[in-house]
């Protein structure tokens, strides 16, 4: 039997939290077994049951609440089939009896979502749902009232040990602790693994430990948190690994051969897959003088991931490789990932050919997708790339510096010229690394060069991403656009008001284009408030994602545009690739029609998953920094201030680029409010102003490592402007903090 839901319960239950019960807990035979979970007592007896019987006259209650019959009410919580088809929905209800009678299937009648309104529900979700019964077709009906969270089977946290009893010290923020049933020889202070009992809402819920993972600052460990956190799939079933393992090479069946090419890859250091190689050379034509011939050749991951397989299911799953300082979660088996279709030097592999022909502007005359074989010659890292062209030691031949790099190079900086006329958004943000050590911890954190050999790769396969989604626009393809909308005019508004702070004008009309943004930012750069002026153009930006319906890409300001280039990480440009082989018919391992039909769940799927391994990726950098961080307390560092709230500030060290928090209270010894159109807290009777992209001395005071948390206190002053004595109109509407008492340092 549950356990009451709450010691006192001064208000009744909602129907719905009535109805979750039931499905929740098979165990609740009646009204008695309801009023112990929901312990009602008392005065509350009489409308607890009032309620019941309106339910009961609403058809939501069944006279019997007996365990020993099913029936179907009509709000209830029902179960999505992982491979229910997206157009034609069916859903099941989650808790039934199929000894007593066969589930009954419930039509989905919800259409898909828009792009601007929340999402649908999706294969693998629980919904709570209106039931109807269609009596012409004789079937049931579902309207979907909400999309219930997933209750996560396992997580991970900190074993703690009291009086001689285990409890888990979850990672994540504001959860309570869990006791453990199960020790298995763990210390206090362990990271384990864990299953979670009991059921949700109505028992505690209890943990039980499957593994002991050890000292949460081992190697790996890290990222393992954000890796259960996240849900994100990182271990490939035994199905998925022995349909790999069957896979062979590719031959020169139905393709061109494209060996003589002197391809080569370009890509980090370290990288161990290589998606794309390039070659480019002048155009001998008579009707191009001074154009380039430009040749792209990506991975042919469509050939080996066949659509519908183990491995294809798994990789949908995944989305995208998700990628840490200490390890990668590969979307495909090593295999296939580092084997099979990593365009390695001098092996020769399956790909997608691409020969984009531009003129002496930097202008496409044309392009051309083939299915082909290649060669690489050579792998080479951005830095030996750079350093050829620079004419450094790169330790290269001279004839592939002369004969493949120059001219990729000379091809380049012809599509520089159009990139210009097209003026993409130009944000100059620093993008810090960290450098493990051999325990796998931070060794150091850097801010790497943007060389001109990053910028080559990156404007060529920008290129052929623009003639994807033009050649499948041409086929009548459907199609998976990578789509970033135009700002929202409530983040206009906001960017206005602190660049009027500024005394930089910025456009109030509605018609706002990518050039007004890069005009604002050119002059912030003349006033040395750059990095503050980038930063609030960067978050008044919208989050890019996947879609059939095309709105085009604003940052890189394209009218269309579509993932092709990386098949290896992202299953997005699965999809473009399959779309190209049918449209094109390049073989028979293109888009299933399945595929098509669900193309706009595909597209919000992989959008999920894209900010899903954001999200790890972000909080194990500040875990890891935390944990660098630790042994500093007390130590001073310069700063910048990245965010302003009415609870404080946000800071940035200029170093490592660690975030942390000053609590408003341990600002000064007055009150300082919050002015949202300058984004900056000002004191009430010093005039002391803390505004967004402000450097500043701070002083650690607190690291929560695990939580990737640090709090600082400003010890460095201000800039003083006019007092706030009496509520002024710029802080009418602003938020106050009091002062809570406590001294701050001495601050120079």
């Amino acid at each position: 039997m549950a356990k009451n839901l709450a010691k006192e319960n001064s208000s009744l239950p909602t129907k719905e939290q009535i109805l979750a019960v039931l499905e929740s807990d098979k165990s609740i035979e009646g009204k008695r077994d309801l009023m112990r979970a929901f312990n009602i007592k008392g005065k509350m007896r009489f409308p607890f049951k009032q309620l019941l019987r309106e339910m009961r006259k609403e058809g939501l209650l069944k006279n019997s609440l007996s365990k020993n019959k099913n029936y179907l009410p009509s709000i209830t919580v029902l179960t999505i089939p992982i491979d229910a088809d997206p157009e034609n929905m069916l859903a099941f209800p989650l808790n039934w009896n199929e000894e007593l009678s066969a589930r009954p299937e419930i039509i989905i009648k919800n259409p898909l979502s828009s792009r601007h309104s929340s999402p649908a529900p999706a294969p693998g979700d629980n919904i709570l749902a209106k039931i109807s019964y269609d009596t012409e077709n004789n079937q049931y009906i579902a309207k979907v009232m909400k999309i219930l969270p997933k209750i996560k089977g396992k997580q991970i946290g900190i074993v703690r040990i009291r009086n001689g009893q285990s409890f888990l010290s979850p990672i994540m923020r504001k959860q309570r602790e869990i006791e453990i049933i199960n020790n298995l020889e763990a210390r206090d202070g362990d990271l384990v693994e864990v299953e979670l009992t009991g059921k949700v809402g109505l028992r505690e819920k209890r943990a039980k430990i499957s593994k002991i993972i050890g000292n949460p600052r081992s190697e790996g460990a890290i990222s393992l948190i954000a890796i259960y956190n996240h849900e994100i799939p990182h271990i490939f079933p035994d199905s998925v690994i022995k349909e790999a393992e069957k896979l062979t090479s590719q031959t020169m069946d139905n393709r061109e051969d494209w060996r003589d090419i002197p391809f080569v890859t370009i890509d980090p250091k370290d990288a161990k897959d290589h998606d794309d190689a390039v070659f480019a050379k002048i155009d001998e034509s008579e009707e191009n003088k001074g154009g380039y011939i430009i040749y792209v050749a990506i991975a042919d991951v469509a050939f080996y991931v066949k659509s519908g397989s183990s491995i294809d299911k798994e990789a949908y799953l995944r989305g995208n490789s998700v990628y840490f300082p200490d390890r990668v979660v590969p979307m495909l088996p090593e295999k296939i990932s580092n084997n099979l279709c990593s365009l390695v030097e001098n092996e020769q592999r399956a790909a997608i050919g691409l020969k984009i022909i531009i003129n002496k502007y930097g202008q496409k005359i044309s392009h051309s997708f083939h299915r082909v074989i290649i060669r690489s010659v050579a792998k080479l890292s951005y830095q030996q790339a750079q350093n050829a062209i620079d004419g450094s030691f790169s330790g290269l031949d001279k004839n592939i510096i002369n004969n493949i790099l120059k001219p990729l190079w000379r091809a380049y900086n012809l599509l520089l010229l159009e990139k210009k006329k097209r003026s993409p958004l130009e944000l100059d943000l620093p993008e810090r690394k960290i450098e493990l050590d051999k325990n796998g911890l931070v060794r150091r954190v850097f801010v790497p060069p943007r060389l001109e050999a990053h910028k080559l790769i990156e404007e060529i396969m920008i290129s052929a991403n623009v003639c994807a989604a033009q050649t499948l626009e041409e086929q009548k393809s459907t199609l998976l656009y990578r789509v970033h909308d135009r700002p929202g005019e409530e983040k206009l508004v906001a960017l206005r008001e602190f660049l009027s702070s500024l005394k930089l004008p910025f456009l109030k009309s509605e018609a706002i284009r990518v050039e007004h943004f890069n005009q604002t930012l050119k002059k912030a750069k003349q006033s040395d408030i750059s990095e503050q002026v980038s930063e609030m153009v960067l978050r008044s930006q919208s989050q890019a994602e996947y879609s059939p319906i095309n709105i085009g890409h604003f940052g890189l300001n394209l009218a269309k545009y579509a993932h092709f280039t990386s098949p290896i990480r992202r299953y997005s440009d699965l999809i473009i690739h399959r779309l190209l082989i049918s449209a094109l018919k390049l073989g028979k391992d293109g888009i299933s029609k399945l595929d098509i039909e669900r193309m706009a769940q595909i597209g919000q799927h992989l959008s999920f998953t894209e900010r899903r391994a954001m999200a790890a990726e972000r909080e194990t950098n500040d875990r890891l920094i935390a944990i660098f961080m630790s042994d500093k307390i007390n130590a001073t560092f310069k700063g910048r201030i990245s965010g302003v709230t009415n609870a404080g500030l946000f800071v940035r060290l200029n170093e490592t680029g660690a975030d942390g928090f000053v609590r408003a209270s341990t600002i000064g010894d007055d009150y300082y409010h919050y002015i949202e159109e300058e984004q900056s807290l000002i004191g009430e009777k010093s005039g002391e102003r803390f505004r967004l992209g402000d450097e500043i001395i701070v002083r650690l005071v607190e690291v929560s490592e695990l939580q990737g948390d640090m709090r600082f206190e400003i010890i460095s002053k201000g800039e003083i402007v006019k007092p706030l004595n009496k509520i002024s109109k710029r802080a009418k509407y602003s938020h106050k903090r009091r002062y809570s008492g406590r001294k701050r340092g001495k601050r120079k």
